[in-house]
């Protein structure tokens, strides 16, 4: 059984008499067999919390548990953990078949037949059987890469770590290893704990993922869960690209107000906002409507005049850079996505529709979220 629980780790470093709180007061339950996914801005305390799980750093409060076991005590190379690094941390002087084999044969008791066996398996799982002769110099950085997920995998661990280990590599091949990966650990069904700052890595690859900033853990949840019911502003403006769109303003009666629109607010919607009054209105860009003359049917009071000021043509859609009318600071631009087919012009004027529907509206002195935008599906079934 490999579940692995964090229960309220903290970590604290001294800079002479300040303290600098790198990760504080982090609990996560990982389950046996999960892909959970640390994201987060750089500095955020994500690599902090790994070097932890792996005992390279030390605990300053709470516990790490493995199973029945309190590993905070527990010296690194005795606990049953295999780490993928960012750097790949190959050696040099050692071929493919050397890097792969070293550590089994320093800290296992396994003979040379075994491990051979060990490494030939996990050559052919990763595709690199026919370059363990190759030292890390004459391997690209794709295969470097999978020689230390297999360095890993020889280890048959209880826990995998791998701390932003598709960095390195070129978009193409970034998109290949995600797939590759995601396909690995299921085939293995080793409990991973995955460190990226990128958003498409953590909504494409994890069973869930943890939101951290300013070492704080944020949320926990599903991938479409934190797309969808964000916990604050931080984390709704994380996940996603292009970033949720932001309005500042205040609710005056049954609307929300600002310097240039009004946007009446349905009973529903007022009664989850409750006492609040400074608010922000929060819309994906996809659910921002472009009108063409044939979108009818939508609440004419939740439409706008705007000006589309950059058009970015995708292919298959296109980002749509919007402004109000008027003199504008910038802090009320929406951007949109269309259908690739959908022309706009650049300074052409549009007709904008925001669904209540798919509004989220945030406190502003505190960020939390007070109403979440209405799904077509179960919520239950976006939660483990």
């Amino acid at each position: 059984m490999a579940r692995l629980l964090l229960d309220g780790v903290t970590k604290v470093f001294a800079d002479g008499e300040d303290e600098i709180v790198a990760v504080d007061d982090v609990s996560i339950d990982i389950r046996d067999g999960e892909f959970l996914v640390l994201v987060g801005p750089s500095g955020c305390g994500k690599s902090t919390t790994l070097r932890m799980i792996a005992g390279l750093e030390t605990i300053t409060e709470g516990e790490i548990r493995l199973g029945e076991t309190v590993l905070n005590d527990v010296r690194t190379q005795d606990r049953d953990i295999a780490m993928v690094f960012q750097s790949y941390a190959l050696y040099p002087h050692l071929t493919a078949r050397g890097n792969m084999s070293f550590g089994l044969e320093e800290s296992t008791d396994l003979s040379d037949a075994a491990i051979d066996e060990r490494i030939t398996e996990a050559a052919t799982m990763m595709g690199i059987e026919d370059l363990l002769d190759r030292k890390p110099g004459e391997l690209s950085g794709g295969q470097q890469q999978r020689v230390a997920l297999g360095r890993a995998i020889v280890r048959d661990p209880d826990v995998f770590l791998m701390d932003e280990p598709l960095s390195n590599l070129d978009a193409k091949l970034r998109a290949e290893m995600r797939t590759e990966l995601q396909q690995l650990q299921s085939q293995l069904d080793v409990t991973t704990v995955y460190v990226t700052h990128d958003q498409t890595e953590a909504m494409t690859m994890s069973d869930r993922i943890a939101v951290m900033n300013d070492g704080e853990l944020q949320q926990v949840g599903r991938p479409l869960e934190l797309y969808h019911e964000p916990n604050n502003l931080f984390v709704a403006e994380f996940i996603g690209e292009p970033a949720m769109n932001f309005l500042p303003g205040r609710r005056e009666g049954a609307s929300f107000v600002s310097d240039r629109i009004e946007y009446p607010f349905s009973a529903a919607v007022n009664d989850d906002i409750g006492d609040a009054d400074d608010i922000i209105l929060g819309v994906r860009p996809e659910d921002v409507s472009i009108l063409d003359g044939t979108n009818g049917g939508g609440d004419p009071a939740h439409e706008f005049e705007m000006t589309a000021t950059v058009v970015e043509p995708m292919g298959n859609e296109n980002v749509v850079h919007l402004e109000f009318p008027g003199e504008t600071t910038g802090t009320e631009d929406l951007v949109a996505i269309t259908e690739g087919r959908r022309g706009v012009e650049e300074n052409e004027s549009v007709r904008v529709r925001i669904p209540e529907e798919a509004i989220h509206v945030f406190d502003t002195a505190s960020g939390e979220a007070l109403h979440a935008r209405q799904l077509e599906i179960d919520p239950q079934a976006l939660r483990i």
